[in-house]
């Protein structure tokens, strides 16, 4: 009896030894296999171009001007009815100037931030996100308005760069670290469900498919 215990004993470091080296086998195996998942994810994503960008902003122009000259008529009417002097036109000239200022800003800020898309981008099938595929903060937003400002200052020659780049980042995506991409289909309901549930990322990797499909 003694002697068959004997060469029995080494058994337990060799099974462990084994179990050890086909844990290591799995996890990467598993790794592997989430880089490529990964690889293959960010492989789907489609980045716009100037031409698509250019027409969304001439839509959203559109209506920052249309809403302007609504409510620019509405305030004339109503100061058209009362004599004012010189200097308080003068004041409350100036006090349009900055609500039209404040009004374009916070347009896109408050589109960028909520779902990414404005009414020009949702009709082009565009979203604007950060470069790690998540919804803008308020603050990244209102930096990207200052990079399109700054981009648009000499000669346009900000957006140039969206001709070249491999990702079709302009200066003010370099600036505020976002990225423009293609969102077929996305609603504003299922924009908010995603940013409450934490699933940003998924959805800009694979954006949901048609109905009709």
């Amino acid at each position: 009896m003694s002697a068959e215990a004997g060469p029995s004993e080494p058994a337990a470091p060799v099974a462990a030894a084994v179990l050890a080296a086909s844990s290591a086998s799995s996890a990467s195996t598993t790794s592997t296999t989430s880089l490529a998942s990964t690889a293959e994810a960010e492989a789907d994503v489609r980045y716009v171009g100037l031409a698509t960008r250019a027409i969304s902003f001439a839509i959203d122009a559109a209506v920052i001007d249309l809403v302007a000259i609504i409510v620019g008529i509405g305030a004339s009417l109503i100061l058209s009815l009362v004599h004012l002097p010189g200097a308080l036109e003068t004041v409350l000239a100036v006090i349009g100037a900055v609500a039209l200022i404040a009004w374009s800003v916070g347009y896109f800020v408050v589109f960028w931030s909520t779902t990414g898309q404005t009414p020009g981008a949702r009709l082009m099938e565009i979203r604007v996100v950060s470069d790690d595929g998540s919804r803008l903060k308020p603050g990244r937003a209102l930096v990207r308005c200052v990079g399109v400002l700054l981009a648009a200052l000499p000669l346009f020659a900000g957006f140039v760069r969206i001709l070249f780049d491999a990702r079709r980042r302009g200066f003010q995506d370099r600036l505020a670290g976002t990225l423009v991409i293609e969102a077929p289909h996305t609603s504003y309901i299922a924009a908010r469900r995603g940013a409450a549930s934490g699933g940003e990322r998924e959805r800009w990797r694979h954006p949901p498919p048609s109905a009709s499909s």
